[in-house]
C-alpha cells in the first residue's frame, strides 16, 4: 500500500477494479481546508483518461511493474509485434495499448510496462520524439506566411502531421510522440 505522498508520474495503481497509470498529478494545499492531490489517470485496459482527486494521506494500492526494452518489428492488422531486446522473446500487443501507433517505425525501441503478478503487458512508453521522413507534402504557396501557417504532410509510417510551409517531400522531421505534433526539421 502507498499513500498520496508516493504519487508520481508513471505510477501504476489499482483503482475501481482496474489498473491505472498516473499521467499527471498536482499536490494542492488550499489556504483553508485539508490538502489533496489532483490526478489524471489513464486506464491500462481501456485507454480511457479520467480526472480524480485523492485527499491527503489517502491509501492507494500500487501495482508492481517492470519495464523492459522491446524493439518494434511489424504490424499485422490490429496486432503489433515486438521483440525483447535481451532475450529475443516476441510478444504481440493490441493497437489500443499503444499511445501513438501511427508514429511507430519498424526497428524503433520502446519501453513495455509489464505487471509482475500476471506477466501481462500493461502499456507501451514511446520515446519522447521520433524522426520520420516526409513522403508527401503539398508545395507551400509563397507569400502565404503572415502567421504560423501549416499544411498537412504524410510521413513514412502513414501518419498525417501538420508541418510548416517550408517542409518538402524527402525532409526528415522530428515529431513529439505525446502530442503527435511537428517539432523541427532534422538535417543529416
Amino acid at each position: 500500500m502507498a499513500s498520496t505522498s508516493d504519487i508520481r508520474n508513471g505510477l501504476c495503481i489499482k483503482y475501481n477494479n482496474d489498473i491505472y497509470k498516473i499521467i499527471e498529478f498536482l499536490h494542492v494545499k488550499p489556504g483553508k481546508g485539508p490538502a489533496f492531490v489532483r490526478t489524471k489517470l489513464k486506464s491500462l485496459t481501456t485507454g480511457k483518461v479520467l480526472d480524480n482527486t485523492f485527499s491527503a494521506g489517502h491509501k492507494i494500492e500500487d501495482v508492481r511493474v517492470e519495464t523492459h526494452k522491446f524493439q518494434y518489428l511489424y504490424p499485422e492488422g490490429d496486432l503489433f509485434h515486438f521483440m525483447h531486446a535481451e532475450t529475443y522473446e516476441q510478444i504481440s500487443l493490441q493497437r489500443d495499448i499503444l499511445d501513438a501507433p501511427d508514429l511507430l517505425k519498424e526497428g524503433e525501441m520502446v519501453m513495455v510496462i509489464i505487471n509482475t503478478e500476471t506477466d501481462a503487458p500493461l502499456s507501451v512508453d514511446m520515446p519522447a520524439s521520433v524522426v520520420l521522413e516526409v513522403t508527401y507534402a503539398e508545395p507551400g504557396v509563397k507569400g502565404n506566411t503572415a502567421t504560423n501557417a501549416t499544411k498537412p504532410a504524410k510521413v513514412e509510417t502513414g501518419a498525417s502531421v501538420n508541418v510548416p510551409l517550408f517542409i518538402n517531400e524527402g525532409d526528415k522531421i522530428k515529431i513529439d510522440t505525446a502530442t503527435g505534433s511537428y517539432v523541427e526539421r532534422v538535417k543529416e
